[in-house]
């Protein structure tokens, strides 16, 4: 593995960021002869893209902001190991967004991450202030300004520096002044107090160590009579332990999904009324990486992608 340093960001928002740099090459960079990398065949106990790694090794939030700051840098894919602009272009019509949506999204903001298109069930309106949770390179932003005009208003929060600072360029490029990404975790969103007449969000409150505390969060942020409108992945069956401890299916959003029934509970907890699932299928993106039979890919056949709807009153 790569020897990793950290290098301090100096970033406004609700909490300290780090960014990663990588000494002597990123994951699908070429490596030592001495060493395997990401795209070499990997050693026989490891599995998956780069390998597996216990949970239990630090903590899961630092992996995921990682893990995701090399894929905004372009160290590392997001539908699989090395995956290149074609697949994410594939993933994206894969998960539900039409050839309208892609000719929309600015060129750099499909990094191939999501399990389904919550804009496409937000029902947006003119006007309106959206508010993206885990908001990555800014592809349901650009999707939901595109909705509420000129007269609304897009704010996307992301933890990762460098996915922001991806996400910043890309709306430099199409000029979209209704649009801004704020420094945040999800757990501790960095909004005023019933500010926001709509949330979305796409795969990732199933990354979340505190998934309770992500929707009572988003209940603080809304106005009355504002709308949930999340893609994310639940289970529908258990998992084995050791796809639970496998830090690449983590990141990958398979092993810490929640269980279905406890999800749409965890809504309702935080005081969301009329909880709904709008639509839902399976999920196999990224499934491919691993082999056949393996309790990774498996674990895919316990997932759905579900696109659930709530209110708060």
């Amino acid at each position: 593995m790569s020897e990793m340093k950290k290098l301090p960001v100096v970033e406004s928002g609700c909490c300290a960021e780090t960014k990663t740099e990588t000494v002597g090459g990123g994951c699908c960079a070429p490596a030592p002869s001495t060493a395997s990398s990401c795209c070499a065949p990997a050693p026989a106990e490891a599995s998956g893209c780069c390998g597996s790694t216990s949970t239990e090794v630090g903590d899961i939030r630092t992996v995921v902001r990682e893990r995701y700051g090399a894929v905004a840098e372009g160290r590392v894919g997001a539908a699989g190991c090395c995956a290149g602009p074609q697949v994410a272009e594939a993933t994206l019509a894969e998960i539900g967004y039409s050839a309208e949506d892609a000719a929309a999204i600015p060129e750099g903001a499909n990094l191939g991450l999501g399990c389904g298109n919550p804009i496409a069930f937000a029902e947006l309106k003119g006007g309106e202030t959206v508010l993206d949770l885990g908001s990555g390179a800014g592809i349901d932003c650009f999707l939901a300004a595109r909705a509420v005009g000129p007269t609304g208003h897009v704010i996307g929060v992301d933890m990762t520096a460098s996915m922001l600072e991806r996400a910043r360029a890309n709306a430099r490029k199409i000029e979209a002044t209704t649009v801004e990404f704020r420094l945040g975790e999800i757990e501790h969103l960095p909004v005023a107090d019933a500010t926001v007449d709509v949330i979305i969000s796409n795969c990732v409150v199933n990354l979340s160590p505190d998934k309770p505390q992500v929707f009572r969060e988003a209940y603080r942020a809304l106005r009355p009579g504002g709308r949930l409108m999340v893609s994310d992945l639940v289970l529908n069956g258990p998992l084995s332990d050791s796809v639970r401890k496998n830090v690449e299916m983590y990141v990958g959003c398979i092993s810490g999904a929640e269980q279905r029934d406890r999800y749409l509970e965890q809504i309702r907890g935080a005081g969301f009324t009329d909880v709904e699932v709008v639509s839902e299928s399976g999920y196999a993106v990224g499934a491919d990486a691993f082999a056949d039979g393996s309790a990774e890919r498996e674990a895919f056949a316990m997932v759905t992608s579900v696109k659930v709807r709530a209110v708060k009153r």
